[in-house]
């Protein structure tokens, strides 16, 4: 049985050996996870851009923990009105390729997610996206007390994650693979099974749903859940297509999320997880 020392050294021997290794010129291995198609280009930057509306404008510190390579321009944006971003990352590679795209505006510190070696109150805001689900299981919930306890009083934090198997990713997988079964394309559970430990060999995503999330933090800090993006990289492909309008489809959910964002913060794939430090 892997233990918690061991599946963090998987994680980072992964992604220093793998997952932020160039593979086109600003473009990582790890960028399969998403839709850079001209045709969601737009939908997703603007995605992306939800973070910064969460965060204080400006700052002394800046947490960016997992911060990885800061891989998307629209990254960059979130600290542009801070004196530091602190890249936090347990990857050497991540933080030796982060130095590339922020330099002198960057502080950079190799680092565990779950045990932040920052004293209390020091930060005026905090970014992670897309790394508590790679920690145990057990360190899910210290992630974000820790991240919680750096912050300083009255400042937020934002974290995106996603949520294992939600409603609406449920939704739009039944047409998807209904239509691959009648292609012929149905895989076998052993076949599924392989593919799926392949893709998370070294990074062991575990995921939870916004019920459990927000019952376990509650006796922590406020806590509000909030839509990042709906659909996942497979529904995107399948779905979102040029000649199909793909464009216009993608403009309505977004104007469907913005006007909804809890529902589909809930039930979509992507959620924007918002804790706040209250004054004492």
């Amino acid at each position: 049985m892997t233990t918690e020392t061991e599946l963090k050294q998987e994680v980072r021997e992964f992604y220093d050996q793998v997952g932020w290794k160039e593979v086109a010129d600003g473009v990582y291995q790890n960028a399969r996870y998403e839709d850079l198609r001209p045709v969601a280009h737009e939908y997703i930057q603007r995605c992306h851009q939800r973070v910064s509306r969460h965060l204080e404008p400006r700052g002394r510190y800046l947490l960016d923990a997992g911060s990885g390579p800061i891989q998307y321009p629209a990254y960059l944006e979130y600290s542009k009105g801070y004196d530091y971003r602190v890249c936090l990352d347990i990857s050497i590679t991540a933080l030796q390729e982060a130095r590339k795209r922020v330099g002198e505006h960057g502080l950079f510190v190799v680092g565990d997610i779950a045990h932040l070696p920052f004293k209390a109150d020091a930060f005026d805001g905090a970014v992670s996206l897309h790394t508590i689900h790679h920690l145990p299981p057990t360190e899910h919930i210290p992630a974000y007390r820790d991240i919680h306890r750096v912050l300083k009083p009255e400042r937020r934090a934002v974290l995106v994650n996603g949520w294992d198997n939600p409603p609406l990713v449920r939704l739009f997988n039944f047409p998807r693979l209904t239509y691959r079964k009648l292609r012929g394309q149905r895989k076998t559970r052993k076949q599924k099974w392989q593919k799926k430990l392949a893709e998370n060999k070294g990074t062991h995503v575990r995921k939870s749903n916004a019920a459990w999330l927000e019952k376990e933090l509650a006796p922590y800090m406020p806590v509000e859940i909030r839509v990042w993006r709906s659909l996942n990289v497979h529904a995107l492909r399948f779905y979102i297509r040029k000649r199909l309008g793909g464009r216009f489809w993608l403009k309505i959910l977004y104007r469907l999320e913005e006007i909804f964002p809890r529902f589909f913060g809930h039930y979509g794939a992507y959620p924007l997880v918002i804790i706040r430090k209250e004054s004492d």
